[in-house]
């Protein structure tokens, strides 16, 4: 399947810079965890979020490489799964919302999403990411609004997703000057917009709560 600029014919190093300039997303996962980890806030919760994150990038290497259907498959769900369990963490332990409320956040950027896929024909694919752009803006503004811890770094993830996103649209647009393609920008742009989101999170999560114990080794309730 040759849907880039860079891919000119067919074997596993086909699309170099589009296949290493993934390791955006395993940075981004190492820099959440070490981040959660000396916060003390690197719980169940966040642990997924941050396997999530790396499942990005290990399914886009094998896209950008192997570039089968199946591979495409493994590009595609693990942001999709990502930005789900985002979206719900966000809702959930940062807004506070009701379980109800959360799902249904949940649930409306999965009918953008869908609705979206219906239009993913237009400006090589680009329509199919607007979802999880407007959950930046929205989510972003709420925060900055709230000036909660890292007021304004959603909203610079925002930007940055957008010029990510710009540079993918323009891929298949900029070959006969550009041959390589601008598709690896993306890569390269959308592993900082998964690392903001994620740091994001994180430093408004408090460290985990950990069970206090008397000197006769009985469990002190907390709270």
């Amino acid at each position: 399947m040759d849907v880039y600029c860079e891919r000119v014919g067919p074997g596993l190093l086909a699309e170099p810079l589009n296949a290493v300039t993934n390791a955006s997303f395993l940075l981004a996962a190492w820099a959440a965890w070490v981040l959660a980890e000396r916060g003390g806030s690197l719980s169940p919760r966040v642990r997924v979020l941050v396997a999530l994150a790396a499942s990005v990038g290990v399914g886009s290497i094998l896209w950008h490489t192997l570039a089968t259907p199946w591979a495409l498959v493994l590009d595609t769900v693990p942001i999709l799964f990502f930005i789900v369990w985002y979206v719900w963490l966000y809702t959930r332990d940062v807004l506070e919302l009701r379980p109800r409320s959360a799902v249904a956040s949940v649930a409306v950027f999965l009918a953008a999403t869908f609705v979206a896929l219906r239009y993913s024909h237009v400006l090589h694919g680009a329509l199919v990411y607007t979802p999880g752009l407007l959950v930046l803006v929205v989510l972003g503004g709420v925060h900055a609004r709230e000036a909660r811890p890292e007021r304004f770094t959603l909203l610079a993830a925002t930007g940055v997703y957008a010029a990510a996103l710009f540079f993918r649209t323009i891929d298949q647009e900029v070959c006969p000057a550009l041959p390589i393609g601008t598709h690896f920008l993306w890569h390269s742009l959308i592993g900082l917009v998964a690392y903001l989101a994620m740091r994001c999170l994180i430093l408004n999560f408090g460290p985990e709560e950990q069970p206090e114990w008397s000197n006769d080794g009985q469990r002190i309730p907390l709270g």
